[in-house]
């Protein structure tokens, strides 16, 4: 199983809100992939990590299985990015989008400068496991061996976080 994580705070390419924006990466990653049998998870409402004066993000999670190469998927993430309206100046800003890695099978890749697997910062980030818990209860961190409600109990507790409706 692959796990992609999808944020945003800004409007953008594809629409006017960050919920939009996220909606039309999960059409666009399936159309890219040729795959109608994506997984999406509810959608959250969270704060900005670290805790900033930027707009709210709204987050979830998309998982998929496919034997696409790793480096080609982080690829065709970054150019789906670019196309949202993404610039990069520094690190943590706001963006129209933000797509990562987050699990990919269970393999641990460190051996790359582009990429490594499981995303480093996965297990810390309340908007990547409460969204993953709903879809995939189950999951085990491939690296700590950690249950989702292991690693959500050991959450720092200034992560806002709640559903989007």
């Amino acid at each position: 199983m692959i796990i992609i994580s999808v944020g945003s705070n800004l409007p953008g390419a594809w629409g006017d809100n960050p919920y939009e924006m996220c909606q039309k990466a999960f059409y666009y990653l399936g159309k890219k992939l040729n795959d109608t049998s994506m997984i999406v998870s509810p959608m959250y409402q969270t704060t900005p990590i670290p805790p900033s004066s930027q707009p709210l993000y709204i987050n979830g999670v998309i998982l998929f299985d496919s034997q696409i190469p790793c480096e080609d998927l982080l690829s065709i993430l970054n150019d789906l990015e670019d196309k949202a309206g993404r610039i990069r100046q520094k690190i943590n800003e706001s963006r129209p989008l933000d797509l990562d890695i987050i699990a990919y099978h269970d393999k641990i890749i460190k051996d790359s400068s582009r990429l490594i697997v499981p995303h480093p910062r996965a297990h810390l980030r309340a908007f990547v496991l409460y969204p993953l818990r709903d879809v995939l209860p189950n999951w085990i961190h491939p690296e700590s061996k950690k249950s989702l409600d292991e690693l959500i109990s050991e959450l720092p507790p200034d992560q806002g976080i709640e559903p989007y409706i």
